[in-house]
């Protein structure tokens, strides 16, 4: 089948319908006091569409009327109290207001006076600050009304009073039991980010030396079983490698930090370069895949991001050939979809999917039971997918016929291409060995032998390379004092001190101050990165390295500093 793991089936709360079904009057603000949520209960109150509202200023959707001065005055009110929230992080709590709401003509017109008791409360994140705040109202029209009858009615208001206690310490009762929630969503995101922190390091440690030895065997291209054997340690690290990039993906996406950026990208080539790569892929499966077929009505360029989409249309061909029949065929064909848009399918022959599993292709960790038939698979491809096409305004999907095959599709905006092309000019010669006019030094900072051992082989290939390992962050920063190295490659986690504390110190002395410093570390999350771009690092390249990779940083950075 074509994803997902069926042994993730535990069921997730749904806060957002939670929240909407609350009894109490509530909005949700953004701190720029647009509307990102409402209950039903406030919507009734206030007689207005969640549709009309949301995304939409609290005056906008909700105006004074400038020629009457309580209205202009109560929204002044309002507006103070909620920058009060803003400002201080604290909850603020409003006098009785007075609200003139207009019924819509189907329900009579006219105007229903309300008397409403705000509060406005925040909602912090894990650094303390707001991220939204709530705008919480009590209806007391009734309680109002009441007082003003006169002592003839102090035995029904004594009741409402009370009523509307009960009423309060209930939402007291409530808005605790959401911060409690709040906070442990927040613990839960803080520990799950500093578990794949953590994986990713641990994994990544070996996988730098497993691939980059073994890519410097293939370059010696041993014949035989050994060179075989060469061959398949590499594409199995690779293959850990993409499931551990899967991970890290599909988590950035969730916490919305995910880097796309859309920009004119011809698809012909992309698609044909996708079609080289798996075409030996293929083969040894006895699958034929077919070249790309364009039709003539199809755009040249959509917006996208080239990297995502790339990722996305070579998981789409893995998986038509992986979940193929023996024999069996898979073509890939880019036509127009109509309102200029463009649709890139890619069709196999395989047994089909259900309709009724359909619906959870796309779910992370959903395999449809693959995972019995012995391939191989996380399950979170086609999830990963999804998620990266609909950040670049996308739509993907799939059709499927039991017996007969499965089509699955990407959608993308038509676009023009680039006036300049972008260049295609390789690093051919990357790899040769090659002299430098005069002797660089390279500092290496990092604990793990045998990284500095990897990293010393592949700079063999730059003879006028003396390389300078240090063990620790300390030793690091008296050997930049005493040798200003032309480049150095700092790793983030060192016994002693960390990889940033060592960049600050190295910015702090004014001998070193200008000397290149490319991070090099298994640590794949961007939480340091902002802080390392502004302590002065050059690049952030993560584990493992390829050869090529680290032989252009060399050749970039390590030139002669000014002494």
């Amino acid at each position: 089948m074509h994803s997902q793991t069926a042994e993730s089936s535990s069921a997730s709360i749904d806060f957002k319908a939670l929240f909407e079904a609350a009894p109490g009057l509530f909005l949700v603000l953004d701190p720029e006091f647009r509307i990102v949520a409402a209950s039903d209960a406030y919507l009734a109150a206030v007689m207005a569409r969640r549709e009309d509202i949301l995304g939409r200023g609290i005056f906008e959707a909700f105006p004074a009327d400038p020629d009457d001065d309580s209205q202009v005055a109560r929204e002044g009110l309002v507006r103070r109290s909620l920058e009060r929230v803003r400002d201080t992080g604290a909850s603020d709590t409003l006098s009785v207001q007075r609200h003139d709401l207009r019924r819509p003509d189907s329900d009579g017109g006219g105007v229903d006076v309300r008397y409403w008791s705000p509060v406005n409360s925040p909602v912090l994140d894990e650094w303390r600050r707001v991220r939204y705040v709530i705008h919480r109202v009590e209806d007391v029209t009734e309680f109002v009304r009441l007082r003003v009858l006169g002592d003839e009615h102090v035995a029904a208001a004594a009741i409402l009073r009370e009523r509307a206690a009960g009423m309060e310490a209930e939402i007291v009762r409530r808005s605790q039991q959401l911060q409690i929630t709040n906070e442990g969503l927040r613990k839960a995101s803080r520990a799950k980010n500093e578990f794949l922190s953590r994986m990713s390091h641990e994994l990544r440690t070996p996988l730098a030396a497993i691939m980059g030895f073994s890519e410097l065997l293939r370059l010696r291209r041993l014949e035989g079983k050994p060179g075989e054997w060469v061959n398949m340690i590499h594409v199995a690290g690779e293959h850990l490698l993409a499931l551990v990039d899967e991970i890290m993906d599909l988590s950035r996406i969730e916490a919305g930090t995910v880097s796309v950026s859309p920009e004119p990208v011809p698809v012909r080539p992309l698609a044909e370069a996708a079609f080289q790569l798996m075409q030996p892929v293929a083969a040894a499966r006895g699958i034929t895949l077919h070249p790309p077929l364009f039709s003539a009505s199809a755009g040249t360029d959509v917006l996208a991001d080239q990297q995502r989409l790339t990722q996305v249309i070579i998981n789409l061909v893995s998986n038509a050939i992986k979940y193929n029949r023996a024999g069996g065929e898979v073509r890939v064909e880019l036509a127009c979809a109509g309102g200029r848009r463009s649709r890139i399918a890619v069709s196999d022959t395989g047994p089909g999917i259900a309709p009724d599993l359909l619906p959870q292709l796309f779910t992370p960790f959903e395999r449809l039971g693959a995972a019995a038939s012995g391939i191989e698979g996380t399950g979170l491809g086609l999830a990963l997918s999804r998620r990266l096409i609909e950040s670049m305004g996308g739509t993907i999907g799939v059709e499927s016929t039991v017996g007969v095959g499965s089509t699955f599709w990407v959608e993308l905006a038509e676009t023009e291409p680039e006036v300049v092309a972008p260049s295609m000019a390789g690093d051919e010669g990357r790899l040769a060995v090659r002299e430098y006019a005069a002797e660089r030094r390279v500092l290496y900072v990092e604990d793990v032998v045998a990284n500095v051992t990897l990293v010393g082989e592949i700079l063999a290939r730059r003879p006028s390379v003396r390389l300078l390992p240090a063990m620790l962050g300390r030793m690091g920063v008296e050997l930049a004092q005493e040798h200003l190295p032309h480049l150095i490659l700092l790793d983030l986690h060192l016994p002693d001190m960390s990889g940033v504390d060592v960049l600050a110190a190295l910015r702090r002395e004014a001998s070193t101050r200008d000397i290149p410093v490319v991070v090099l570390t298994a640590d794949a999350t961007r939480s340091e990165l902002d802080r390392l771009q502004r302590l002065g690092a050059r690049a952030y390249l993560t584990k493992p390295i390829g050869v090529r990779r680290l032989l252009e940083v060399v050749d970039t950075y390590a030139e002669p500093h000014a002494a």
